[in-house]
């Protein structure tokens, strides 16, 4: 029997009309640009503390597969591969997917991208990182996506994940304000649909795995995106599987 999809149509048209602009850094996709140096040092910490891998290290991911889920145009996804990876990216959006094989292409760098969900990746590939970034807030069915996640990661892997927190922090700051005066493009959040800390550790819990950090991100006015305790407006988590 065919698994329901955890993919919200609407969500993935909405991110498909931005694809053309994804690699603008003043365009549609502004704020990701900004955000993506943040979201790269703790992908970096995260990997030299997991396999203890010398900081100094540019290839720390040579050898292993990773998948980044919700790759957009490939933001993440062309880092991962500059890192070492044999990487993998999976959008929603068909658009996303030819605007990252393009991208990559002209950048020389060889990844596979895929059009769907990871639910259809081949059963049984496994892969040594999975990232999902910003992308479970999207989802219709957030359980079922994450024990998607779960199933993909190899023993002994690691899962990085970042999303907003359902906090009133988030609702102005995301909402009212980056969403009203057009920093975010229009419809990309629904706050309803975004997670606590709480909620997002108890399903990966329930997915077997555990969570070794969670860090809040935050926006200074003087600094931009920062790491650091709070996470009322946005935090990233990271979760393994414990070797068989």
């Amino acid at each position: 029997m065919a698994k329901a999809t955890t993919i919200d149509p609407g969500e993935a048209a909405h991110f498909g009309r931005l694809a053309e602009d994804w690699w603008n850094p003043r365009g549609s996709s502004a704020m990701l640009h900004r955000l993506n140096p943040v979201r790269l040092r703790y992908v970096r910490e995260a990997i030299d503390a997991m396999w203890e891998v010398d900081p100094r290290d540019m290839t720390p991911l040579k050898g292993r597969r990773a998948l980044d889920v919700g790759c957009g145009a490939g933001l993440l996804a062309e880092p991962l591969a500059r890192l070492g990876a044999d990487v993998t990216g999976i959008d929603a959006a068909p658009e996303n997917a030819a605007v990252a094989r393009a991208h990559a292409a002209q950048s020389g760098l060889s990844i596979r991208y895929l059009a769907g969900e990871v639910e259809q990746l081949v059963v049984g590939e496994r892969f040594d990182l999975v990232t999902a970034m910003e992308v479970v807030e999207h989802v219709t069915d957030p359980t079922a996506f994450v024990a998607a996640l779960a199933d993909r990661l190899a023993p002994g892997g690691l899962l990085l994940m970042s999303t907003p927190n359902r906090t009133q922090l988030s609702r102005v700051a995301m909402i009212s304000i980056g969403e009203g005066l057009g920093m975010i493009p229009r419809g990309t959040h629904d706050w309803d649909k975004f997670l606590t800390p709480e909620e997002l550790t108890a399903h990966l819990e329930a997915a077997g795995l555990y969570v070794t950090d969670t860090r809040g991100l935050t926006l200074d006015p003087t600094r931009g995106f920062v790491l650091g305790a709070d996470m009322r407006l946005n935090y990233l988590l990271t979760a393994c599987r414990a070797e068989s």
